[in-house]
């Protein structure tokens, strides 16, 4: 019996050594991720040859984002590494990149060193690389890393693991198109995916951050050939997109705000200025200052990052609109950074003003709509020590008790056009008076019809964002309802459509059931992503956005329905 058990513990021992056993998802605490937590801002690069067709080919504008035009494009193998040969980024000046980071209040950057198109930003033994490739005939990836080791900015790279376009046996998002593109993913994994891997963590080190993406066809087998080089960096900080199980150390929501945030964990919401990642010559589609900077205090109110990206053009230059916001944006945070970085969650679920951060004993109230009588209302019972403005702290704020309700008194007018912040320095832990969560959060929904059960109406209520409702094949108009429990006083509503530029609803009603019959509480146009009303509170059970007209299927990412302060 000894003899068996002793040759089952070995068993057991052996089976453990010969297989990477995945680590554990880090706790929000790790002290790995406390640099990640301070900084709340990076700036994500999206950089390749994709920039020299700039979005058309064959004199042909290709629908999708730049660096994907290869596969949307159906771009031969051959013909898209011609691109190369163009590529010739002469204006290119790493340490400007870095100095624009900085800035613009951004802690860290990650910059494409391949992406899907299997092209490297780096010298490598693979010779579709910058180096070898183009006559430019530099290492972009090292040229970056030395600018970020001399201003001190955290440097991260992104690495396409699974699809690659051009090497024999990558994967391909839709399928290959090309022949050439035909082979075996784990001979592509054991001779392009490790070595580079090899290469990009030992050559530009430190890298703080491994950022992967899109994991088709990744199995577990061939993820954990990567965690074995992955784990001979402890400090380094990888995504939750590797595949094969693994989870990493981030969660990634792309191009939207969760409505929650993601609770105990640490997430980043990776975003763009206009429409593409990689450069575009026909995308002017900016978002403003302002949108950027309430974005940036909604991810943080959430306990997020903000990972904002800029795609250079095949000269090397970030296109002057980002460079204009990015400087805006860093300027309100010159005066404003304090309550952004190193801030945690608010302790609130909701506050009609706009957003709050905090830090120790301070609360930061980002006042987003100026009230008209100067009054705002914080559901607060803690003995408060100061209350200030942030830009100018001698600024007298008043206060008193109203109900459950704390209420500060105003200036006539904002601070900031975009975003003022108010200091609420409080004793002991946040005595919160009303805690009721977001009312329509995984609430019961129903729907007028749903395409399939994965895009049933219960998903629009969930505060996940990625699925959502879609309505059934064909329909042109539609409903999608929830039933909060109760009787509640509703005053505010936030709507993303199917995606982040999508704006298919023409338009709309917000309504309530009254007995029997549905009443309008208003109607609108245009719901895109983003969408926020603020309405006379109306007290009912029952509520549901009714698409009238749309020019696609109808589909609700998500809403969020919000109490009115009492």
């Amino acid at each position: 019996m000894k003899k068996t058990t002793t040759c089952l513990l070995l068993l057991i021992l052996l089976t453990k050594t010969m297989f990477a056993q995945e680590p554990k998802a880090p706790a929000y605490n790790d002290p790995k991720m406390d640099w990640w937590k301070e900084a709340r801002f990076g700036m994500f690069i999206h950089w390749g040859i994709y920039a020299v067709p700039a979005g058309t080919y064959n004199g042909n504008k290709v629908n999708g984002i730049g660096e994907w035009i290869m596969n949307k494009g159906k771009i031969p193998v051959a013909d898209y590494k011609k691109f190369a040969s163009e590529f010739n980024p002469v204006k290119y000046n790493a340490e400007q990149w870095v100095k624009l980071a900085k800035e613009a209040g951004m802690k860290y950057m990650i910059i494409t060193s391949k992406h899907h198109d299997g092209f490297a930003m780096f010298k490598s033994e693979d010779p579709f690389n910058i180096v070898d490739a183009t006559p430019f005939k530099r290492d972009a990836i090292k040229e970056l890393a030395a600018a970020c080791k001399k201003y001190n900015m955290k440097l991260g790279l992104y690495y396409s693991q699974a699809q690659d376009w051009t090497y024999p046996g990558g994967s391909a998002i839709g399928g290959h198109w090309d022949s050439a593109q035909n082979g075996g993913m784990g001979k592509y994994i054991d001779q392009k995916v490790i070595p580079q891997l090899k290469e990009i963590l030992s050559n530009y080190g430190p890298i703080s951050v491994l950022w992967f993406d899109t994991p088709t066809g990744m199995t577990k087998e061939y993820a954990t050939k990567v965690m074995d080089v992955l784990k001979q960096y402890p400090d380094l900080i990888y995504n939750n997109r590797l595949g094969g199980g693994y989870s990493g150390d981030l969660e990634t929501p792309e191009q939207y705000i969760p409505a929650t945030g993601y609770p105990g964990k640490n997430w980043e919401s990776c975003m763009t200025m206009n429409n593409t990642w990689g450069f575009k010559s026909y995308d002017t589609s900016w978002k403003s200052t302002a949108v950027l900077i309430n974005n940036l205090i909604d991810i943080a109110s959430k306990g997020g990052n903000y990972l904002l990206n800029v795609g250079p053009t095949s000269e090397g230059l970030i296109p002057q609109p980002s460079v204009e916001r990015l400087k805006a944006v860093g300027a309100w945070l010159a005066t404003n950074g304090e309550a952004i970085y190193g801030t945690t969650a608010s302790p609130f679920s909701y506050v009609s003003f706009g957003r709050c951060t905090r830090k120790k004993d301070k609360l930061y109230l980002h006042v987003l709509k100026w009230p008209v009588d100067g009054i705002i209302k914080v559901p607060l019972d803690n003995k408060i020590v100061k209350a200030s403005l942030l830009a100018q702290p001698k600024t007298k704020v008043t206060y008193k008790k109203a109900g459950k309700y704390l209420e500060l008194q105003l200036p006539k007018k904002p601070v900031d056009s975009i975003a003022s912040v108010v200091v609420l320095q409080i004793e002991g832990e946040p005595a919160i008076t009303v805690t009721d969560p977001i009312p329509s959060f995984k609430k019961p929904a129903t729907a007028s019809s749903i395409k399939s059960d994965a895009n049933k109406a219960s998903l629009a209520f969930d505060g996940n964002g990625k699925k959502g409702w879609i309505a059934a094949d064909g329909e042109k108009t539609g409903w999608l309802a929830t039933d909060l429990g109760k009787p509640t006083s509703i005053g505010s509503i936030a709507i993303t459509e199917a995606g982040t530029f999508d704006k298919f609803v023409q338009r709309f009603r917000l309504e309530y059931k009254d007995g029997q019959d549905w009443k309008t509480v208003f109607e609108d146009k245009n719901i895109g992503a983003g969408y926020f009303k603020t309405f006379k509170p109306v007290i009912a059970q029952q509520f549901r956005i009714n698409i009238l007209e749309t020019t696609k299927v109808p589909q609700i990412k998500q809403v969020q329905l919000y109490f009115d302060e009492e």
